[in-house]
């Protein structure tokens, strides 16, 4: 909000800046509309790109120079594409972040306990992962948050202190139902557009080429192409020397309360 706050003030300023000129130049009315559309596009940009941390504290990545990275699905759990990729993992011995939606839990009770059991994290990724999610006000964006909570703890006993934005959005509202529930902000630092890209030789080009020190990639156990190119990817990652580590011990934080 730090970013945000200085954004408002040197916007004010230029404004009053060029109402005072205007008493001694003619100041084109077009200028006025110009820094309107500059302000309204770096506001864009702040609420759409979730690495600026313009609105939000977001970790996007570690700082780490070791070859370690941490991979990341949101939107499950769901039958079939969930289920296999935790046989994936465990073929591959490597440990992920699952951001789960909560109203996809009722049902899938034993796929959470199955990711929990397996050593793999699970993170808030709302309740219902709306559309609308962030036009919401901040009283409804904390009882989404907080029914994802309670969904979790229904099923295994604990509160998860991870929460990714739905969409990656985020906004002053959702800054405000974050802080008052303590949850650690994870973003990435590797979007594999999975959701839109279905070529798998693409899209495993796409992850490869971005692969860093300390990144954490964005998958969405939802998608086929995901779970088509997962094995080859785990085993290209190791073949060029990177491990695989949960978010916790890439961020060093504690994922639950």
């Amino acid at each position: 909000m730090q970013k945000l706050r200085i954004i408002n003030i040197l916007v004010v300023s230029l404004i009053i800046v060029l109402i005072l000129a205007n008493f001694w130049y003619r100041i084109p009315i077009d200028l006025y509309f110009i820094i309107l559309v500059v302000y309204s596009f770096i506001l864009f940009y702040g609420s759409y790109y979730i690495g600026s941390n313009f609105y939000l504290k977001t970790i996007c990545s570690s700082t780490t120079l070791q070859k370690t990275i941490a991979i990341s699905f949101d939107d499950g759990p769901v039958q079939n594409n969930t289920l296999e990729i935790l046989q994936i993992l465990k073929t591959e011995n490597v440990k992920a972040t699952f951001f789960c939606i909560g109203n996809r839990i009722a049902g899938n009770e034993e796929i959470v306990h199955k990711i929990i059991k397996e050593g793999h994290i699970i993170g808030n990724h709302s309740y219902s992962h709306h559309f609308w999610f962030s036009l919401f006000s901040v009283k409804k964006m904390k009882y989404e948050l907080h029914q994802m909570d309670n969904e979790l703890k229904r099923v295994v006993g604990f509160k998860p202190l991870l929460f990714r934005p739905p969409y990656g959005v985020t906004n002053p509202n959702l800054k405000k139902a974050v802080l008052s529930s303590n949850y650690i902000t994870i973003g990435w630092s590797i979007r594999s557009m999975d959701t839109v890209i279905k070529n798998e030789k693409k899209l495993l080009n796409k992850i490869c080429k971005q692969l860093k020190p300390g990144a954490i990639i964005l998958f969405h156990d939802t998608s086929d192409t995901t779970l088509k190119v997962l094995p080859e990817f785990l085993k290209h990652v190791k073949s060029i020397g990177y491990s695989i580590t949960p978010l916790d011990n890439l961020l060093k934080i504690n994922p639950y309360e």
